[in-house]
C-alpha cells in the first residue's frame, strides 16, 4: 500500500523542501490550490485534490478537501478491518500524513482596512475540519500544522521508517490547541462587533484567551499552593515572558511577579534607570547619567527592604554596575543585556538570576485578575501625564527642577501599591509610603522610611496616586519638608487641601489622572 500525505497550506515557509523529503521518501503527495500550483512549479511530483476525488474545487474555493475521498482516507482506523474493506470497496487510498495550516484569519483582522466580508472570508473550514480528523485519528495518522516540526517529522521518518505513535500523540495535542485558539480568536472578533458588524468594544461578550506553559513551578506564592508559568503564544517585544535565563536557578513564582513589576517600572524611563523591588513595591527608583549611578541612588532609598530584591535595569549593565550590585544580595537581576565582563562576575553568585528581555514599546493589551467565579478584565494603566498637561493649582508656582522631580515622582507612584505616597529629590526616591489603607499613614511611613536611611525630605517633591480627601495627608508631607506635590485632584474637598497646600506656602499640581494599584 503506498504512503501517502496531503499538503494544503497557507503559511508556505519550508514546504516546497518538506514535500521533496516527502517524495523522496516514497510518499504520494495530494495538495490544493496554491500549494500544489507551488509544488508543480518547483517540480515536485503532486497530485491535486480534484484530480484525486474527481470533483472539482467549487464556490471560489470554499469546498476543495469536504469529501468522502479525503476524510475516510484520513478517518480509517487501520487496526479495523472493517474500515480497511470499505476503504478497498470504494477505492480509497489511506492518507498517512495531513499537513495544513489554516486561513490566516489572526493576521487578517489586525489590519487596520480589514473589513467584515475580508473576516469571514478567512474563516477555514476545510482546514480545521481535515487536521481535526487527523488528530482524532492520530493512532494511524500524523498531522503537522507547524512549519517548525517539518524536520523532525523527516528525520523521524528516516530512522523509523514512520512517524512514531508518540510524535503522532504529540502532534495531536498541537492540533486541538491550534483549532482551540483559531476558534477562540473568531469568537472574540464576532463577539466584539455592533448590529452593523463593526468593532464596538475591547471587550467581547464571549472572551477566549490560550497560553502555553513554560514551567511547573515548586509551588506558588506560599509552599502549600501549586503553581506554574504560562505565556502568551507570541510574545510582543518588551514583556517580560519573553526573557532568556543567562544564570542561576529556576524562577519562582513570586520572583517572576515581582520581576515583571521591576522591569516595567524600569522601562518606563527614558534616561538610565534602576528600580528595586520587594514584595511588589519599589523600594528604591533612581535615574542617572548611567547605570552604575542609578543603581547606586536606587538602593540608597531603602537599603535594608533591597536585601533579596529584584533589580531592573532599562541599560546594558557593564561591569562597573556588576561590581555595586554584587556586593548586595539580590534574587534576580533583569536588563536589556550584559556586557561580558559584568556576566562573568555576576555568574559567580550561584544563586543570582541574570535574565534579559529585549526593550521594547509593547504591552499587554488587557490586564486580568481573578475573582470568585469571574474575571476582572481591564485595559493596562500605562498612561502618563505629560508635563504639558499639568495644571497647577496653587498660588505659588512650581520651578523647572520642581516640574522634574514631580514628574519623577509621579512615574514611580504609578508602580506602588495603593495607598501610595512617593518622595523624591534630584531623580532618586527618598522615601515610599505602600500599600496602606489610610493616604496619611503611607506619607507616614514614607517619611520614616527616608529618616531610617538618612535622607532629607526637605525640598522634595512628594506625590499621591489618588486624591487627598482631607487636608491631613498633605500637612504630613508638608511637615517632612517637601515643597511641592502631584496628584490627581477630583476631590470634592479639593478647594479645602488646594487652600491648605497655599497656607504652607508649596506649590501643588493636579494630573487628572489617578494610578491605583491593587
Amino acid at each position: 500500500m503506498k504512503k501517502q500525505a496531503l499538503l494544503s497550506v497557507s503559511d508556505k515557509t519550508g514546504i516546497v523542501d518538506f514535500a521533496r523529503e516527502l517524495v523522496a521518501l516514497g510518499y504520494h503527495l495530494l495538495s490544493t490550490g496554491g500549494t500544489a500550483k507551488l509544488l508543480e512549479k518547483e517540480g515536485v511530483a503532486v497530485e491535486e485534490v480534484a484530480d484525486y476525488t474527481g470533483f472539482p474545487e467549487m464556490l471560489d474555493g470554499r469546498v476543495k478537501t469536504l469529501h468522502p475521498k479525503i476524510h475516510a482516507g484520513i478517518l480509517a482506523r487501520r487496526d479495523i478491518p472493517e474500515h480497511m474493506k470499505a476503504l478497498e470497496e470504494h477505492g480509497i487510498d489511506p492518507i498517512d500524513l495531513v499537513v495544513v495550516n489554516l486561513y490566516p484569519f489572526e493576521q487578517t483582522i489586525s489590519k487596520p482596512n480589514c473589513t467584515f466580508a475580508d473576516a469571514i472570508e478567512n474563516i477555514d473550514i476545510g482546514g480545521p475540519t481535515m487536521i481535526r480528523a487527523a488528530a482524532k485519528n492520530h493512532g494511524s495518522v500524523a498531522v503537522v500544522v507547524d512549519p517548525a516540526d517539518y524536520p523532525k517529522i523527516v528525520e523521524e521518518i528516516k530512522a523509523e521508517g514512520a512517524v512514531t505513535a508518540k510524535t503522532r500523540l504529540a502532534l495531536a495535542k498541537k492540533v486541538f490547541a491550534h483549532t482551540a485558539r483559531y476558534d477562540g480568536m473568531i469568537t472574540n472578533y464576532l463577539t466584539s462587533l455592533d448590529a452593523e458588524n463593526k468593532p464596538a468594544t475591547k471587550f467581547p461578550d464571549v472572551l477566549n484567551r490560550q497560553w502555553v506553559k513554560v514551567q511547573d513551578m515548586r509551588y506558588g506564592e506560599n509552599p502549600h499552593q501549586q503553581a506554574a508559568f504560562y505565556r502568551e503564544q507570541q510574545v510582543a517585544p518588551g514583556l517580560l515572558a519573553g526573557y532568556t535565563q543567562l544564570h542561576g536557578k529556576e524562577l519562582s513564582y513570586n520572583n517572576i511577579a515581582d520581576t515583571d513589576a521591576a522591569w516595567d517600572a524600569a522601562r518606563s524611563f527614558d534616561m538610565p534607570a534602576c528600580v528595586i523591588i520587594k514584595h511588589a513595591n519599589p523600594c528604591g527608583a533612581a535615574v542617572g547619567l548611567n547605570p552604575a549611578e542609578a543603581y547606586a541612588k536606587a538602593f540608597k532609598t531603602d537599603s535594608k527592604s533591597a536585601f533579596g530584591g529584584i533589580i531592573a535595569f532599562n541599560r546594558e549593565v557593564d561591569l562597573e554596575t556588576a561590581q555595586l550590585v554584587s556586593k548586595q544580595f539580590a534574587e534576580v537581576i533583569i536588563a536589556p543585556s550584559f556586557s561580558a565582563e559584568a556576566r562573568a562576575l555576576l555568574s559567580e553568585k550561584k544563586n543570582l538570576r541574570l535574565l534579559v528581555v529585549a526593550n521594547g514599546g509593547a504591552h499587554n493589551d488587557f490586564d486580568f485578575k481573578r475573582v470568585g467565579g469571574g474575571l476582572l478584565v481591564q485595559t493596562p494603566d500605562i498612561q502618563i501625564c505629560p508635563e504639558s498637561a499639568l495644571k497647577v493649582v496653587t498660588k505659588k508656582q512650581p520651578t523647572s527642577e520642581q516640574i522634574a522631580d514631580m514628574m519623577f515622582a509621579w512615574r514611580v507612584c504609578r508602580w506602588v501599591k495603593s495607598n501610595a505616597i512617593v518622595y523624591v529629590h534630584a531623580g532618586m526616591t527618598l522615601g515610599v509610603g505602600a500599600g496602606q489603607m489610610s493616604r496619611v499613614d503611607s506619607a507616614r511611613i514614607a517619611e520614616e522610611k527616608a529618616e531610617e536611611a538618612g535622607l532629607s525630605l526637605v525640598g522634595s517633591a512628594a506625590a499621591s496616586d489618588a486624591f487627598f480627601p482631607f487636608r491631613d495627608g498633605l500637612d504630613v508631607i508638608c511637615d517632612a519638608g517637601a515643597t511641592c506635590v502631584i496628584q490627581p485632584g477630583g476631590s470634592i474637598r479639593d478647594p479645602e487641601v488646594i487652600a491648605a497646600a497655599d497656607e504652607r506656602g508649596i506649590v501643588m499640581v493636579f494630573t487628572g489622572e489617578r494610578h491605583f494599584r491593587h
